[in-house]
């Protein structure tokens, strides 16, 4: 009982906090945000050695720029192949609002960039307009789910991206292919009564992740999710009754929509 009338409390607190901050929004076009990680491979190439310096990787979404900035150092790009022990490395990583994703572009350091090739390092020059990045190949524009993680595959071609100049020097001009996959997925809806104030769990075995239905509309999203089978749990004030949907089913990328629980008293 003590529990529930803390949630009771709780519940109307927040409630209290929407409304004074309602009355404050000028609009009600919010929109959500999504987490991605940046990730590079590659492609392989005739080399000893590729050391790459990224700078940044930029995301165009409705026409403008989200700047993730590179954390990665300077690292060899001929280490991180698809199929290894190493398939990948984690370049950078943050959140951007949801919605589709037009253009990336790869953007590198002026230094730091060399070739080893026959044990001999040296400079890897690059072309102008590299402070707008290279281009990154899509196959189709993704779309980012608020409340779904993804990471952003950077599929480094190092055959084709060094250009021998002739006399022994060598030309950087990156050709990166874009893959984006889903790495979680979340499930929704909305419960009635509003009165009921209800915490919602979704379980499986001992892993629990929560959140509280929204007080005006009683929807609710849970997200981060790992593909698999769960079950959701309504947790309500006093008054009501607690209730389970078992065998909920989650899949990467996927909004699993449970429609309108309706709680009994």
């Amino acid at each position: 009982m003590k529990t529930k009338f803390i949630r009771s409390l709780l519940a109307t607190l927040v409630l209290a906090g929407v409304l004074t901050f309602n009355g404050c929004k000028k609009s009600d076009s919010t929109q959500g945000t999504t987490k991605v990680q940046i990730k590079m491979t590659d492609a392989p190439g005739n080399f000893d050695k590729i050391n790459l310096s990224v700078k940044e990787v930029v995301l165009i979404s409705g026409d403008k720029p989200y700047v993730f900035t590179a954390s990665a150092g300077i690292f060899d790009i001929l280490d991180f192949r698809i199929g290894t022990s190493n398939p990948d490395i984690l370049v950078a990583s943050g959140e951007m609002p949801s919605g589709e994703i037009t253009e990336i572009r790869l953007v590198l350091n002026e230094t730091g960039n060399t070739i080893v090739v026959n044990g001999i390092q040296q400079e890897l020059k690059t072309p102008s307009g590299q402070t707008s990045g290279w281009k990154v190949k899509l196959t189709a524009n993704p779309s980012l789910v608020e409340g779904v993680n993804y990471t952003l595959l950077l599929d480094f071609d190092a055959a084709k991206s060094i250009v021998s100049t002739g006399n022994g020097k060598y030309l950087l001009k990156p050709v990166v292919r874009g893959i984006t996959a889903a790495t979680t997925g979340l499930v929704s809806g909305t419960v009635l009564p509003l009165a009921s104030h209800p915490e919602v769990l979704v379980i499986a075995g001992t892993d629990t992740v929560g959140t509280v239905a929204d007080p005006l509309t009683g929807k609710f999203t849970v997200g981060g999710l790992a593909s698999g089978t769960y079950n959701v749990k309504f947790a309500p004030v006093a008054g009501y009754r607690d209730s389970t949907l078992t065998a909920v089913k989650v899949a990467l990328g996927q909004n699993t929509a449970l429609g309108t629980i309706t709680l009994k008293q």
